[in-house]
Order: C-alpha cells, then sequence, then structure tokens
C-alpha cells in the first residue's frame, strides 16, 4: 500500500498544480473578454446598458487621450486586469468552456509538437527567431509612427489611435511578465520539450505566455478595433500570426503558449480602446 501510495502524491500535486494555471488563465482571459466588450464604445445592440461614447470636447482633463494621462490609465488597467476575475458571471463560460478544451488539448499536445512535428534544424528555427524579432519591431513602432502622424497632420483619431495602440502595447508587457512569473515554464530547449510549468529556474524567462505574441496582437487588436476597416484588419492580424508562428517555428514558445498569449494581447488591445476612445472610429 505504501509503495503504490508514494507515486500518486507527485501526481496529485502535478494535476492541483495544472488546474491551477488553467483556472487563472482562463479566468483572466475570460474576464478580459467581458471588459472589452463593456467598455463605452461596446456595441448598444448587444449591451443595451452599455453608456454611449464619450465626446473629446465634453471629455474631462483627467480623462483625456494624451500621453501625458498614459501611465496613470496604464495603472488603472492593470487593477482592472489582475482584479477582473471577480466580475466573471455564469453567461461567460459560453465561450470559457470551449477555450478550456482547446487550451487543455493544446497544453497535452505541446511536448509532441515541439519534439516530433517542428523542425529542429538550427538554421531553420533562428531564421524564424529573427523574423519574429523583425516583425515585433514593426508593432512596436507602429504607435510611434501613428502619434506623429496624427501629431504633424492634426488628425485627432490618428493621435489617439497612436496612444492607445501604445498603451495597449504596455499593457502588455504588464500581462506577460506577470503571468510568466506565475506560471514558470520552461522554454522548448529544456528537458526534451517537457514544458514543465512551475519550475523555478525559469524565472522571467519563463515560456508561458509568448511576449512577442502578446505585444503583437495586444497592438494589432487596439489598431483594428481604431481601424475596422477590412483591409486593416488583414494587415495586422495577418502580421501578428506570422510573429506567433514563426515563435513556435523557431522552437522559442510551445503552441500553448502562442495561443494564450494572442488571446491575451487580443483582448488587452479591446479593453484599452474600448474603455479610453473619445475620437469615433474610422470606417
Amino acid at each position: 500500500m505504501t509503495a503504490s501510495a508514494s507515486p500518486s502524491r507527485p501526481a496529485r500535486a502535478a494535476r492541483h498544480r495544472y488546474m491551477a494555471m488553467l483556472s487563472t488563465t482562463l479566468l483572466l482571459a475570460a474576464t478580459l473578454a467581458a471588459s472589452a466588450q463593456s467598455g463605452p464604445n461596446a456595441d448598444p445592440a448587444m449591451l443595451p446598458d452599455a453608456p454611449q461614447a464619450q465626446a473629446q470636447s465634453q471629455a474631462q482633463p483627467q480623462d483625456a487621450v494624451t500621453v501625458r494621462n498614459t501611465p496613470r490609465n496604464i495603472l488603472h488597467d492593470q487593477l482592472a486586469i489582475w482584479t477582473s476575475p471577480v466580475r466573471l458571471r455564469p453567461h461567460d463560460l459560453v465561450w470559457l468552456a470551449p477555450f478550456a478544451v482547446v487550451t487543455g488539448v493544446s497544453i497535452a499536445t505541446d511536448h509532441h509538437t515541439m519534439s516530433q512535428v517542428v523542425s529542429r534544424d538550427p538554421s531553420f528555427n533562428n531564421a524564424n527567431v529573427n523574423a519574429s524579432n523583425a516583425m515585433i519591431g514593426g508593432f512596436i513602432a507602429a504607435p510611434v509612427a501613428l502619434f506623429g502622424y496624427g501629431h504633424f497632420e492634426q488628425n485627432e483619431h490618428a493621435r489617439e489611435a497612436g496612444i492607445l495602440s501604445g498603451e495597449a502595447l504596455l499593457d502588455g508587457v504588464g500581462v506577460e511578465e506577470g503571468m510568466k512569473l506565475i506560471f514558470w515554464r520552461e522554454r522548448p530547449a529544456l528537458d526534451n520539450a517537457r514544458g514543465k510549468f512551475f519550475q523555478s529556474g525559469a524565472g522571467i524567462d519563463s515560456s508561458f505566455p509568448s511576449s512577442h505574441s502578446v505585444l503583437a496582437w495586444a497592438t494589432a487588436s487596439a489598431i483594428a478595433t481604431e481601424y475596422p476597416k477590412f483591409w486593416t484588419q488583414t494587415l495586422v492580424y495577418s502580421g501578428a500570426t506570422a510573429i506567433s508562428l514563426t515563435r513556435v517555428l523557431g522552437q522559442q514558445h510551445f503552441p500553448t503558449d502562442v495561443l494564450v498569449g494572442a488571446t491575451a494581447g487580443w483582448l488587452v488591445g479591446r479593453y484599452v480602446v474600448h474603455h479610453h476612445r473619445h475620437a469615433p472610429a474610422a470606417h
């Protein structure tokens, strides 16, 4: 009895750690989604009680979308994001349950994907890493370019889009770094791509979630929400998808890392725009 009971303790502990990790991830993603859809610019048909967007001319100075107000807004964003699980409601299960299933399947197949499917050829991996690093530079530069264009051309919408996409980018940094320090997942290069969670040696270089994916999708989501034209959404989301894919092909992250990173980033971008936007979206 003693011999058979001993191995079960680590197994139970592992299951408990996994469930805690999955629950935290899903709660954060679910409540980000709820928050992203409940801002002042949400669709009144979907949310009949949601207030209408406040016009820029009527905005109070402390609510205006300015560079000066951005640090304070980021602090408020982070507080809302990390305390959002208390705002979960039963109707969130409509999409939370499928997301849980997809995430669970992804985690279960991560090892096989990275050890048996994705190439481990160093030149191939390095080419994808270089591509992802080059592309993320474009997403980091996009908010600056939008703000500069709006400032010099007196285009209020572009100026605001630049500030809010930059705010989403910085909020994404807070989210991904916080999650990395919570989950401590090993990179695919370690332990034959076992992808173990809660390994203190992972530290701030934790694999979960993918920083590149969070930042790319946060910026893309904010820009696509501000400029909802088909070609704009196709451009920014294609770029974000390419970054996520190359992180996996470069053996830097597991598929689950980019899946959760992309989801969190997309939700952060929508949250920021819906809660702070004053200028009407371009059509």
